[in-house]
């Protein structure tokens, strides 16, 4: 059973404290920044007035939002800690409802610059040099203009936003504060709660029937409330057709591309190029029944290990998986590694598992925050991979804060899944290098085979499933429980192959992803897996030049598109190429796995 959280040791806690020692400087805060949104006010209709009111417009509107975020992200994670508690509940609310009234108080400034005149404002950043920093933002704004809608339009959009991003909050309190699943008869054939956080844990078990009844009682609170999450899940899509439409975009996914300026292709092509080697993974996945030694190989069978780890039985203790995690990433340089160690200990990550936590893991924080990680850490070797990722998102945010603005303080998740898979990759490649036997090569090699299944593989299989049913919804098809499950049913057979042995468990996994709330971005974990496969390359062969432009693409934050950032470090997304060779280094370690397992 999970611990309450006062039951964890307070250096295994992120420092929130840090943010706010006390809720009464957060409601002062908040109060504060009430009074900036409304003093933002008499900046309507001014904007083309001179050069110096239009920067003195941005700084004012950067003030109010960089005091925003930290007010919701103090609400965001202290909800995060414990999703049961009432009061960090009214916390994340509340937050949530200051960023719609911020948003609804400077809805009209993007749409007022639209209608000044490009010379205009040229005049004003060659006469204001302090409006040269908002020179991309401009450029962005300016590509953006056949998108944006007057100033009544925005106010309402921005108005309504808390109550659009409605679906996203119900399925979260559904799926991590009233859902339960019940108790499982574990390894040792006691009863033990079956939770978010040791999900995984149990499909991961040798027992076969331990990891069938966590598979089918997991599946059975997801079912159970089937028509719920498919109503959820299905107006969370019509909104985006909706919004998309009123902003005139073709499709809800050109209107969710439209941000990173990535072109529809970019998307397509990840889809059909990846599904050209799925019959690779159908061989690999072969080879997972080979050695589970199952005729058939069942969904919960796909998380199962089929080498034997180096440290059989032993758990990795979080302060080893810091030692690790160093080793593996030294060939950045002592700056880097120390940051993220220093990081790792000094109060940038929650650690272990509590009752109400929520689940998974993440990276988060404000501008002038620590760069926070979630964990439910259990002493995995997985585990550690999950620290060397988000600790990549963390150190990503920790350079761009160093050297960007506000404006620019933040990325795009194509760029963010870069940084975080690099980390992983250079792991893997590091375990590779020291194992000490083939046993230990073949189990740190499937390691990085899931890695690319579950990135790479199930991620496009994901984008391929909102693609379908986007387009659905704007076909005005419905989106019921059993129209959602076709579409994944089909989706799943046509990516695992004709010799997995499906049920109709899985039909419904759509259900409980929460990825899908926040459409068309699980697409970039995989582009991301791709670019981090050949920039984890190049790091190793090439050294300092390598390392080099890869630090300055961790300091480049928003300041341009996502695409081009990438070109700084040495990879161009806007081919298939880079897909093309994760998927043949795919094809070539399943080989290798194949033969050092026989």
């Amino acid at each position: 059973m999970a611990k309450k959280r006062e039951e964890i040791e307070d250096q295994y806690k992120w420092d929130i404290a840090s943010l706010y020692a006390k809720e009464t400087q957060w409601e002062s805060d908040y109060a504060e920044a009430l009074r900036q949104a409304e003093a933002f006010a008499p900046y309507s209709g001014r904007l083309g007035e001179s050069a110096a009111v239009l920067l003195a417009a941005f700084c004012a509107r950067d003030a109010v939002w960089q005091l925003t975020e930290r007010i919701y992200v103090y609400a965001r994670q202290r909800r995060d800690e414990d999703n049961t508690d009432p009061v960090r509940q009214g916390l994340a609310d509340r937050a949530q409802a200051l960023m719609a009234k911020v948003a609804a108080a400077t809805s009209f400034f993007v749409p007022e610059m639209i209608s000044l005149e490009d010379a205009v404002l040229d005049a004003y950043v060659s006469a204001e040099e302090g409006l040269a920093r908002y020179g991309f933002e401009l450029k962005s704004i300016r590509r953006e203009k056949p998108h944006i809608l007057g100033q009544n339009e925005e106010e309402i959009l921005a108005r309504l936003s808390e109550a659009l991003g409605a679906t996203s909050d119900i399925f979260t309190m559904l799926s991590d504060a009233d859902l339960r699943f019940g108790e499982i008869a574990g390894e040792d054939g006691q009863p033990e709660e079956l939770t978010h956080g040791n999900y995984i844990k149990f499909l991961e078990s040798k027992n076969r029937s331990v990891r069938k009844a966590a598979y089918e009682a997991m599946y059975a609170a997801y079912i159970s409330m089937k028509n719920t999450l498919a109503t959820s899940y299905a107006y969370n899509t019509k909104t985006d057709v909706i919004t998309a439409g009123i902003r005139k975009y073709p499709s809800s996914l050109d209107a969710a591309l439209s941000s990173d300026n990535v072109s529809r292709e970019v998307y397509t092509n990840l889809i059909d190029t990846v599904g050209k080697s799925l019959p690779v993974l159908h061989r690999y996945l072969d080879t997972k029944r080979r050695l589970l030694g199952v005729d058939r190989l069942a969904m919960y069978d796909v998380y199962a290990p089929m080498v034997n780890p180096p440290n059989e039985g032993g758990e990795i203790p979080f302060e080893e998986a810091i030692n690790i995690m160093a080793k593996a990433l030294a060939p950045f340089g002592e700056e880097y590694v120390q940051t993220a160690v220093n990081g790792a200990r000094g109060g940038w990550v929650d650690v272990y598992e509590n009752e109400g936590k929520s689940s998974g893991a993440y990276s988060f924080g404000s501008y002038d925050s620590k760069p926070y990680i979630l964990m439910n850490y259990a002493g995995k070797i997985k585990d550690v991979f999950t620290l060397i990722h988000e600790m990549g998102h963390s150190m990503h945010s920790y350079y761009t804060r160093k050297t960007q603005p506000f404006v620019y303080g933040s990325h795009s998740i194509f760029t963010a899944e870069v940084a975080s898979t690099v980390n992983e990759n250079l792991l893997v490649r590091y375990l590779l290098e020291n194992a000490p036997n083939d046993q230990a090569r073949a189990y740190y090699t499937g390691i990085f085979l899931e890695e690319f299944r579950t990135t790479l593989f199930r991620q496009t299989m994901f984008a391929e499933f909102e693609l379908l049913t986007h387009e659905a919804a704007e076909r005005g098809e419905p989106l019921t429980n059993e129209a959602l499950c076709d579409f994944y049913g089909a989706l799943n057979e046509k990516y695992f192959g004709p010799r997995m042995n499906t049920d109709e468990n899985i039909r419904s996994e759509w259900s409980r992803i929460p990825h899908f709330y926040r459409a068309f971005y699980v697409y970039k974990y995989a582009t991301g897996f791709s670019a981090a496969v050949a920039l984890a390359g190049r790091i190793l062969r090439e050294g300092r030049p390598a390392v080099s432009d890869y630090l300055h693409f961790l300091g480049t934050g928003n300041s341009d598109d996502p695409i081009e950032l990438l070109k700084i470090a040495g990879v161009d997304m806007s081919k298939p190429e880079p897909i093309e060779a994760a998927t043949r280094e795919f094809a070539a370690l399943a080989e290798s796995f194949d033969r050092l397992t026989q």
